[in-house]
């Protein structure tokens, strides 16, 4: 059985490695060749812990090959798996056209029966614009050659991406045909043996699932912070109410910590695809517009508590802000509310000093020398009006606060994360603000 993956982003990468890595031949096909150059000698265009090692290790045993010309290799494949990027277009919704591109290759040069997988995150009917694209390019070939569509949507959290795919809570496919059911079986025989359940539905409810699950996180992280805006202002502990509320067994602890919002490639393109999907078939989807809504204004949550802390005057004020990244383990930025929170401290005339373990170069590509970035993270404290953490790197939650109190200009810090003891910062005479919980 060959087997190819298009797009060798964070999705279609790590898909294609952990596939290696059950024993599994791949061609990876992507149209940025020098990617493809690269990840011919084993370099990977994303961070992901443990990643690069097992990229490796795959490469040397002939199990992983790369090309840029899905042309070439498509007579040959029997599966494909789609893993382009789905962006938001300009109205929120998601931009098919890479996924229809590659579509219509197939459909101009597949020569004999294909399972075409869809992996990228897709509204519900995508399925049917795939199919009707790969027919199209075939009947202008005169060509009477079957195939089968199937959704196979991706749960990886980023950082932890491995560990998700080798170890999943389900597998989830969406399958129109006994065939390719029983092809979709046999590639996922090693999890299945390893106890991880593989859920067969129609094609329809697989690609709903997907939006349906990172919908429902988002809610759970808006409404916790919702809540914590709350208890700020009638003097309750968030921290406390989530310990409360996770303890009972129909709500649970997972994705109730207040912070500065959520980010990244899944969550907000996601939320915003599934509600214009609910639009276009006249359905207003009200709490995915309010979940989206909070989100936003708590992107600038740490911006509010601190211009309030300096009365409205941030002109001249040298700020640091430690972590970039939308999460830690990760270099990705977008929607990182980091960038919400550089955007109003720069325009408020304030200088940003930043520092983030791995995405600092990733900063600098979207947006230049905007802000100034220190070595570490007590070179970033020198001469500082106040710290912010906005993400929760392991290396910023012990802090000497002796060094922070002798470097900065003024101790005064206010965590995004919750991750320090207010307790604490008290003892040592310094100014602390959090998510949730009144510390003044």
């Amino acid at each position: 059985m060959k087997i190819a993956i298009v797009g060798t982003g964070y999705v279609g990468l790590v898909t294609a490695t952990c596939l290696a890595e059950v024993g599994l031949n791949l061609i990876c096909v992507d149209v940025d060749e020098a990617k493809i150059e690269k990840l011919k000698k084993g370099i990977s265009p994303i961070y992901e812990p443990g990643l690069d090692d097992m990229l490796q290790r795959n490469i040397e045993k002939g199990r992983l090959t790369f090309t840029a010309s899905l042309a070439e290799v498509m007579p040959e494949i029997d599966v494909l798996f789609s893993a382009v990027g789905t962006p938001p277009d300009e109205d929120g919704s998601a931009d098919l056209q890479y996924v229809l591109d590659v579509a219509k290759t197939i459909g101009q040069h597949m020569k004999k029966y294909t399972l075409i997988i869809t992996k990228s995150t897709v509204p519900v009917g995508t399925a049917k614009l795939v199919q009707d694209t790969v027919q199209k390019e075939l009947d202008n070939r005169g060509a009477k050659i079957e195939f089968d569509i199937a959704s196979n949507p991706e749960f990886l959290k980023e950082g932890d991406a491995i560990s998700d795919f080798m170890k999943p809570d389900r597998i989830v496919c969406g399958v129109g045909s006994p065939r390719a059911q029983e092809i979709l079986e046999k590639i996922y025989a090693p999890f299945v043996l390893n106890g991880h359940p593989v859920i067969f539905t129609d094609i329809a409810s697989a690609e709903m699932i997907k939006y349906a699950a990172n919908a429902m996180l988002a809610t759970r992280i808006s409404f916790m912070n919702d809540i914590a805006n709350l208890c700020e202002i009638v003097g309750a502990d968030v921290n406390m109410v989530r310990k409360g509320i996770g303890s009972d067994s129909r709500i649970g602890s997972k994705f109730l910590y207040a912070g500065v919002g959520y980010g990244g490639s899944c969550f907000p393109k996601d939320v915003k695809a599934l509600i214009k999907t609910a639009d276009h078939y006249g359905y207003s989807l009200e709490v995915l517009k309010s979940v989206e809504k909070v989100n936003d204004q708590q992107k600038i949550v740490l911006f509010d508590k601190l211009n309030n802390y300096y009365q409205g005057d941030l002109k001249g004020k040298r700020i640091a802000i430690l972590g970039l990244a939308f999460k830690p383990n990760t270099d990705d930025m977008r929607e990182a509310p980091a960038l919400e929170l550089i955007d109003k401290l720069t325009e408020a005339g304030a200088t940003v000093y930043a520092y983030d373990p791995v995405a600092m170069e990733e900063s600098q590509r979207r947006i230049g020398n905007k802000i100034h970035y220190g070595k570490d993270l007590y070179e970033t404290l020198e001469n500082a009006d106040a710290m912010l953490l906005v993400t929760e790197w392991t290396e910023f939650r012990i802090l000497d606060l002796n060094k922070v109190k002798f470097l900065m200009k003024k101790a005064v810090i206010f965590d995004g994360r919750n991750i320090y003891n207010d307790e604490e910062m008290k003892k040592n005479e310094i100014d602390y603000f959090c998510i949730g919980k009144r510390t003044k």
